[in-house]
């Protein structure tokens, strides 16, 4: 269990997810941007394909990992088959759709405070880079509550690659996960890349330091 959580807070995951969040909120601007950068560095340097599909990822939303520098430097190496996807929120009971982003993209605010594009085609995502408030060894993760990834990735076909996003000040023994909980593919923070092993804990696969 995360460090100064209390065993019976797992079981409400309301308050879990509050302490969670604002133990993230509560790093230090120079820790958060080199926690991004290191996370940047590892999507890459482990992930190489992903350079040459459709990535879903999410908006920086109160300290969540910026993965716009990746992007965008995928997006400039100009392999055929790549597209920056943002999530659109068309309906709370609805799975996420997807629109193509570049620097340049018209945004607006939606319904929770975060920015998506305002208008394009939907797009079907080959991978999702998803943020988490906490995982654990199984490749669960605690979001926000509204089940939007859940119902994304039970819904589409083939699934997505689907890879975790966070740091390691998330990181727990178990969420307790429900029926409903769709398991990570892996698990990106700082410490390094992660493989859902049930029973264990996420091992990192053999590879020799990444540069942040």
């Amino acid at each position: 269990m995360a460090a100064g959580l209390m065993p019976g807070i797992v079981a409400d995951r309301r308050s879990l997810r509050k302490v969670l969040i604002e133990r993230r909120l509560a790093l230090p601007a120079d820790a958060w941007d080199g926690h991004c950068r290191r996370v940047c560095a590892l999507l890459q340097a482990g992930f190489p394909q992903l350079s040459g599909m459709r990535v879903g990822f999410c908006w920086p939303f109160r300290k969540e990992p910026d993965l716009r520098p990746l992007i965008e430097s995928w997006a400039d190496e100009g392999r055929p088959g790549f597209a920056a996807l943002l999530p659109v929120v068309i309906d709370e009971n609805r799975a996420l759709a997807f629109r193509a982003w570049s620097p340049d993209t018209v945004m607006v605010i939606d319904q929770y405070g975060i920015p998506t594009p305002a208008a394009g085609d939907f797009l079907i995502p080959q991978a999702l880079l998803i943020p988490v408030n906490g995982f654990d060894a199984a490749g669960h993760r605690i979001g926000y509550g509204g089940g939007y990834f859940d119902r994304t990735l039970s819904s589409l076909s083939p699934r997505p690659l689907a890879i975790g996003v966070g740091f390691e000040l998330a990181r727990l023994d178990s969420i307790h996960p429900e029926p409903h909980d769709q398991r990570l593919d892996a698990m990106v923070t700082e410490d390094g890349i992660f493989f859902p092993s049930p029973g264990a804990a996420m091992a990192r696969p053999a590879a020799g330091p990444v540069a942040a």
